[in-house]
């Protein structure tokens, strides 16, 4: 996560830096500096481990429990893990239909559980509609009173720069304060900066103080966000979904992820055309406010819990 939102800060250095370029240029340097990350994502990809299952259902158990021990905080989880891994695959293999037919057609009480909150947290990730701000920010600048490009396109670089910066915090400090600590200030935190942004935006005749306002606002969304709804909802999906739902289960979750971040990137230039950009801005404030309930009253903690002890607190 850390990475993909340094490539985000790039995209927009990488936008400041080649504005003084004649058009007919610009674009075409843009498009084959992006050839870069694909050619070292190749290269990395050669370089990483298999993974343990895999090479726990070919035999192979002491290359997966080497694996675990590299991944894993202490050679006591990576064990845990190991046998948990061996568990699944030395019971009786299921089709991957007995495997939907288990997430999605007849789920437990547990599964159902799981499912909801897989669901649930990547869908309100992208309804926040913080990727509205990364995409179209530029809009919100000009119409905050913003007229020059490269004050427009440096205000971009000061949203990636935030983001990167802001995403370290929840790397750091996730497993001390705990997922639901940090779910809970971040969607607070969106929601009372969205409502500001939304205000700052209502205001007929811009001023100085205006634009410095919208920014500002715009910025603290984006650290908000970051430190929490950022990265915790893919986090929390991998720790409660049971190891023999996993790929499934983190399939589900993203597709509603991206399923959700298209609609909102995609909608945002009518739907602002039909209820106004501060308009926009009091929605996704509003589904701010939904995932603080969604957290405060169904979700629970998992900081420190073992796999068995998430089996048993979904149970419930």
């Amino acid at each position: 996560m850390i990475f993909v939102n340094v490539g985000i800060l790039l995209s927009y250095v990488s936008n400041y830096a080649l504005a003084g370029l004649p058009v007919h240029l610009s674009w075409r340097v843009m498009y084959a500096i992006g050839v870069l990350p694909p050619v070292l994502l190749a290269a990395g990809v050669l370089a990483m481990p298999e993974s343990p299952r895999w090479l726990a259902m070919r035999g192979r158990e002491d290359d997966a429990r080497a694996v675990l021990v590299r991944t894993s905080d202490t050679a006591a989880e990576a064990e845990l893990r190991f046998e948990e891994i061996k568990r699944v695959v030395e019971a009786p293999r299921e089709a991957d239909s007995g495997v939907w037919r288990e997430l999605i057609f007849r789920p437990s009480a547990m599964v159902r559980r799981i499912l909801v909150f897989v669901v649930g947290l990547n869908f309100l990730q992208q309804a926040l509609g913080v990727d509205a701000i990364l995409l179209y920010s530029p809009l919100m600048f000009k119409k905050a009173g913003m007229s020059s490009n490269s004050a427009i396109l440096g205000a971009t670089v000061a949203i990636g720069v935030v983001k990167t910066c802001f995403i370290l915090v929840v790397s750091l400090f996730s497993d001390r304060f705990g997922r639901r600590p940090l779910l809970l200030a971040s969607a607070g935190g969106v929601a009372a900066s969205l409502t500001g942004l939304a205000l700052t935006l209502c205001i007929g005749e811009t001023s100085p103080a205006s634009t410095a306002a919208c920014v500002a606002f715009t910025l603290a969304t984006v650290a908000a966000f970051s430190v929490g709804w950022g990265s915790l909802p893919s986090t929390y999906t991998a720790e409660i979904t049971p190891l023999r739902l996993r790929a499934q289960g983190s399939s589900l979750g993203m597709a509603v992820n991206r399923l959700t971040c298209g609609v909102v990137s995609m909608s945002f230039i009518s739907l602002a055309g039909w209820i106004t950009m501060p308009g926009c801005f009091f929605l996704y404030a509003s589904m701010a406010a939904t995932a603080y309930v969604f957290v405060f009253l169904r979700l629970p903690e998992t900081k420190g819990r073992t796999l068995e002890e998430m089996d048993v607190l979904f149970s419930k």
